[in-house]
């Protein structure tokens, strides 16, 4: 990381997720964030889930090969948050506790999401998962890119063969969104909804002005802003 770049308020960095169905458009959204915090002098850390550090990424492997169509659900979810705690004890963390904002594609939401909606498991489980994996560490704002599934999985199609998530039925994408968006109602103050049909230019001053707003509450001091 750059020396001369001021850090959040001194201290801990900020934790940012985006989230949304296949198709939705939130990793497109990534780099022009991180373009507006580091023209901020932010310290940027990008990352994804499942995945993020060597072992995570080994276990991304396993989790989207369509040879593995039929993986029982709860080993999923086991590997799942064995890749978060790679991942978190890797890359998040250290991020975090140098000051620098990490933008990480996919996080926890994912999981109730996918795994809870998708797969139709009990979300208590996931929960203690969470807690043991996390302890209290959670996202300071979660951007939830959504849409209607038939739209964002036509998108998904124009991507190349289609992994073992993107092969999925549309009620699974149905089920998935519609947890993503009972969280998001369920905690307005950390989530942020966005419309992902609007135009890309629309989204990205969307997320612009909440990254802004976290800037404010925070008290961050920063190069040009």
């Amino acid at each position: 990381m750059d020396a001369n770049k001021e850090k959040s308020s001194g201290g801990r960095g900020r934790f940012i997720t985006l989230e949304g169905i296949e198709g939705a458009g939130k990793t497109s959204q990534i780099a022009p964030l991180r373009g507006l915090l580091e023209s901020l002098g932010i310290d940027v850390v990008t990352t994804r889930e499942p995945g993020g550090s060597p072992v995570a990424e080994r276990i991304r492997d396993l989790l989207l090969d369509r040879a593995n169509a039929g993986m029982d659900a709860i080993a999923e979810l086991l590997l799942v948050f064995a890749a978060r705690a790679e991942h978190l004890e890797k890359v998040v963390r250290p991020a975090l506790d140098a000051g620098a904002w990490v933008l990480c594609d996919r996080f926890t939401d994912a999981t109730y999401a996918y795994q809870g909606g998708g797969r139709g498991l009990d979300p208590g489980p996931i929960a203690t998962l969470e807690g043991l994996v996390q302890g209290e560490l959670r996202p300071d704002l979660t951007l939830v890119f959504d849409l209607p599934p038939e739209i964002g999985l036509a998108r998904a199609k124009g991507r190349g063969e289609a992994d073992r998530f993107e092969s999925e039925h549309l009620r699974f994408f149905e089920a998935a969104r519609a947890v993503y968006l009972q969280r998001a109602a369920a905690r307005p103050d950390r989530y942020l909804v966005l419309d992902a049909t609007r135009p890309m230019a629309e989204v990205t001053g969307r997320i612009a002005a909440a990254a802004r707003g976290i800037l404010a509450r925070s008290g961050v001091t920063s190069r040009g802003g």
